[in-house]
């Protein structure tokens, strides 16, 4: 039995390459949710700051699940690109207050409710990878 390639997606995945990538995705999104995202609320950073750590870390993360083949690419890619753009918002908003620029805090809801909708898009992800496996399942299960 050939190996599976790392780069590969959901469209060309086994059933069992598509559970364990669902299962490991759905891990990430767990820890993330219940470790990582309380721990950065508790740094006695500014609200700035912590968004823009969480926004990093999650670019880190989208290029990883990217490079994993860990979903849909063109989901993968959008999130990585909204992700992106609230962290370059939030790094926007620290530099204007570093200069003494402090009334834009629009840049900092703004990259929120990205930071939100990238996540909106990662369970969208989660859930088409989920139903593409009950599909191939049934499917493989007919034959």
């Amino acid at each position: 039995m050939p190996t599976p390639d790392a780069h590969e997606t959901v469209e060309g995945a086994s059933p069992a390459e598509l559970r364990r990538s669902s299962l490991n995705l759905l891990f990430m999104f767990v820890v993330l949710a219940l470790l990582v995202v309380p721990v950065i609320r508790a740094l006695p950073l500014g609200q700035t700051t912590r968004t823009g750590l969480l926004a990093w870390l999650l670019v880190a993360l989208s290029l990883y699940w990217l490079y994993a083949g860990l979903g849909y690419r063109a989901l993968l890619l959008l999130q990585l690109v909204v992700f992106s753009t609230a962290a370059t918002l939030l790094v926007t908003k620290a530099g204007l207050v570093i200069v003494g620029v402090d009334r834009l805090s629009i840049l900092r809801r703004t990259a929120r409710a990205l930071i939100l909708v990238g996540a909106g898009l990662g369970v969208l992800n989660l859930a088409g990878m989920l139903v593409a496996l009950v599909r191939r399942g049934k499917s493989s299960a007919g034959v």
